[in-house]
Order: C-alpha cells, then sequence, then structure tokens
C-alpha cells in the first residue's frame, strides 16, 4: 500500500476469537429475547391466575408484557448489531486490514486500580 501501513494476513486464532465473540453476542441476544418472553408470558399468567380465583377487582398486568416485548425486541436489536459487526471484522481479516477501532476503556482502568 502506499500509506506505509503493512498488510498482514491474518492467523486462525484471530478468525476463531472473532467467531468465539460473535457467538457470545449472539447467546446474549438469544438469552434477552428468551427471558423477555419469560417476563411477557408471566404477566399474561397472573392474570389467568387472577380469573380462576374469580377476584372481582383484577390489575392489569400490561406492563410486564410491555417490558417483556421491549427485551425480546432488545434480543432481536443485539442479534442483529453482531451479525453486523462480525461480517465486518471478517472483511478486514480478509483484507489484512488489522486497525483497532478504539481503546478499551477497561483495560486503561484496570492498571490505575492496581496500584
Amino acid at each position: 500500500m502506499s500509506d506505509g501501513k503493512k498488510n498482514e494476513q491474518a492467523s486462525l486464532s484471530d478468525y476463531l476469537a472473532v467467531e468465539r465473540t460473535f457467538l457470545a453476542w449472539i447467546r446474549t441476544g438469544l438469552a434477552l429475547m428468551g427471558f423477555g418472553f419469560v417476563v411477557a408470558r408471566f404477566g399474561l399468567f397472573l392474570e389467568k391466575l387472577q380469573l380462576l380465583e374469580n377476584r372481582t377487582a383484577a390489575r392489569s398486568y400490561g406492563l410486564s408484557v410491555w417490558f417483556g416485548t421491549a427485551l425480546i425486541f432488545g434480543g432481536v436489536l443485539v442479534n442483529v448489531w453482531s451479525a453486523w459487526h462480525h461480517a465486518r471484522l471478517v472483511r478486514w481479516l480478509d483484507r489484512g486490514e488489522m486497525q483497532r477501532l478504539r481503546p478499551s476503556r477497561q483495560a486503561i482502568r484496570l492498571p490505575s486500580f492496581s496500584r
């Protein structure tokens, strides 16, 4: 390249690290969606339980349905974002562009706490 950057061939461990990170994000998104489903169904379960007990003053559990739906939507967003990010990283590895997006804030802060 004319800008002085050296294209390095990515190793197999680089690809596997990107794959492990992608799978971790997919698990996180699926867990969010599963938890959201449980929260949404729990509100419906409580409504049915009140009907079976013949309570006249039935409370509305609509908040759990909305919160569960938001968790499901958040899980979908996490999965879509992780797929996009994974594809971008694999393209960078294929081209040999080993650039860092930004330094890790935790990696910078942790050494200062160990003193």
